[in-house]
């Protein structure tokens, strides 16, 4: 692979495939979402609870594999390319035992902990049977996104955009067909949105499996070499990714908890929200798709012992990120009602939707700097320290939300600035510790 170095041209050329594959993978969740909200409030409601909890849990496969990310970017940086392989098999062992220990605990302890915090009895059955669907598809989304690592962490992302194409497309049919019972096939609900996502990620993984053995630098990478387990190896890996691995946990739970909180004021407020969710992501697409990339490009960066550089190529990627969320965000403000309307025909929702759409400006503005700033410190391999960040933004996002939702009874137009608290208070103190620069005699 050819050095990295820090013109835009390096970043787009990068960032582009992990952003093209994004889009496709969210216009997958914005289908999913639209066809459960016409199953009505109570489905739309229950399809974002079961979701962020199953992607509570999945972040932690997601936070591992970034981990292994950041550390193929750094033997890609220094020109080791075997030790490559021996840390996608120990990847791959990890991932299998992971999957069966989140099969078992959304099979036996899920259902005990959501009646606890679900108020309505009719989301909590309808989230119960998403889950239960959703479970088996642990361990081959865990393969997916491990070969994602691999793929951008050496800088060859494009088959990113062909993957996720086929994962969305493949699903999106089979949503179709076993949401609403088409095709021949059984009408079966959020069950089905489940169980078409788990179709999808299995070719999905076929796929990957098979490009990645035809893959140019298969031999040179050792890869599937089937590498026996090594304590030591592990060691490493486990000191830079189980920090992000909680990271990405802690983060996607706090957000499970910023909806348990919303359920709360009501299920026209939680259907209401899951629309503005599903448009939230998407709007955050070109930023996680840029600080994915500055996560590897400062990796890559670090390892060709490029330190001087570092400041240099987030700057970058922070002013190109804000740029394009700015112009995206427009849609937000002008025409909420016609992009509320593409999820759910029920005009007191749309209504419930308006303002929460305008809300989420402010928070994507403050998403898209701090995302890469705080990606660009994970990168630096400084992995404890962005957990502690992590840990100290979402305690004064849960606080400040619960106040708002709990202590003030604000509605869930109020409740969604605490989302701008917790972006804000992530992206000054990742800054604040990169230009102190304690990462540049960190090694890993």
């Amino acid at each position: 692979m050819a050095k990295v170095d820090t013109s835009y041209r390096t970043i787009i050329k990068i960032a582009y495939p992990i952003i093209a594959g994004l889009v496709a993978q969210n216009i997958m969740l914005v289908i999913d979402t639209a066809f459960l909200g016409r199953l009505g409030e109570v489905t739309l409601g229950a399809s974002a609870i079961g979701g962020i909890f199953f992607l509570s849990l999945f972040m932690l496969g997601n936070g591992f594999a970034i981990g292994i990310q950041i550390l193929i970017g750094r033997r890609n940086g220094q020109q080791k390319f075997r030790q490559i392989g021996r840390i996608l098999d120990h990847a791959f062992y990890f991932m299998v035992a992971l999957a069966i220990i989140l099969y078992l605990f959304v099979t036996y302890l899920a259902p005990w902990l959501l009646q606890f915090l679900i108020s309505s009895e009719a989301v909590l059955k309808e989230s119960l049977i998403y889950l239960q669907y959703r479970k088996y598809g642990f361990l081959l989304a865990f393969f997916i996104i491990t070969f994602h690592a691999l793929y951008v962490g050496v800088a060859q992302t494009r088959i990113l955009i062909i993957s996720t194409v086929i994962l969305s497309a493949v699903n999106i049919f089979f949503d179709y067909s076993l949401i609403f019972g088409n095709f021949g096939f059984p009408r079966m609900g959020i069950a089905g949105a489940a169980l078409a996502t788990n179709l999808a990620e299995v070719v999905t993984f076929l796929f990957l499996l098979v490009w990645t053995i035809n893959l140019r630098d298969f031999k040179r990478f050792k890869l599937f070499s089937l590498w026996r387990p090594h304590l030591k190896l592990y060691r490493r890996v486990f000191n830079l990714a189980i920090p992000v691995m909680f990271q990405f946990f802690l983060s996607f739970s706090a957000w499970f908890v910023f909806f348990i909180i919303l359920e709360q004021i009501g299920e026209t407020a939680l259907a209401a929200s899951n629309i503005t969710r599903s448009i939230y992501m998407v709007l955050m697409i070109p930023a996680w798709g840029l600080s994915s990339a500055t996560n590897s490009l400062v990796s890559n960066l670090i390892g060709q012992g490029g330190k001087d550089k570092v400041m240099t190529l987030i700057g970058k990627i922070v002013l190109l990120s804000i740029a394009i969320i700015v112009v995206l965000m427009q849609v937000n403000l002008f025409l909420p009602a016609e992009i509320a309307s593409l999820y759910t025909h029920e005009a007191h929702v749309i209504e419930a939707a308006i303002p929460l759409l305008r809300v989420i400006c402010f928070a994507l503005i403050a998403f898209s700097a701090s995302m890469v700033l705080f990606n660009g410190l994970s990168g630096t391999g400084m992995t404890k320290l962005a957990l502690k960040i992590e840990i100290i933004s979402i305690v004064i996002y849960l606080v400040s939300a619960y106040i708002l939702a709990v202590w003030l009874d604000a509605d869930a137009t109020v409740v969604w600035f605490a989302e701008f608290i917790y972006f804000s208070t992530l992206g000054l103190l990742a800054l604040y510790y990169l230009k102190r620069g304690v990462w540049k005699s960190f090694e890993i």
